[in-house]
């Protein structure tokens, strides 16, 4: 069974891992919904539709993983919450691939509705990870850093 939070190589986890990791829970006989956030790679920037050819993410691993599983233990004592996961992939990816997977599992959809939104903004604004966008522009090609936590 994977842990419930991380950094992770592209590749060494996929969606499927995620969700079997929940079901393999003990508890799961009380869990009623399972939803699910997967991030993928845009192909454009998000400020000015710039074409973007592919990302470079990485991670403050060990911070990383210290926040992600602070974030998943507090949200995961959310009432109706039975178990929260969030795992961010790293590495070298193309437009379309998967980046990070929020799955929260609970009794019933309207509080892993709000869990999960609230997941996500979380890892976005809290958990250092640092994005490099290969973008083909009126200029030709480029790239630059830019931290997660300056683009929602």
């Amino acid at each position: 069974m994977i842990s419930r939070a991380g950094v992770h190589e592209k590749g060494s986890i996929n969606v499927n891992d995620v969700i079997e990791s929940i079901k393999r829970r003990e508890d799961f006989g009380s869990v009623g919904v399972i939803g699910l956030f997967i991030g993928v790679v845009r192909g454009e920037t998000s400020d000015g539709g710039v074409k973007v050819e592919k990302l470079t993410l990485e991670a403050y691993e060990e911070k990383a993983d210290e926040v992600l599983s602070n974030i998943c233990d507090d949200l995961s004592h959310r009432s109706g919450i039975v178990d929260v996961h969030i795992h961010h992939l790293t590495g070298d990816f193309n437009v379309g691939d998967d980046l990070v997977y929020v799955a929260v599992a609970g009794s019933h959809r309207d509080p892993v509705f709000s869990v999960l939104q609230e997941g996500v903004e979380r890892y976005k604004s809290e958990v250092p990870i640092f994005k490099k966008e290969h973008v083909i522009g009126e200029n030709g090609r480029s790239e630059y850093w830019v931290s997660e936590k300056q683009h929602h």
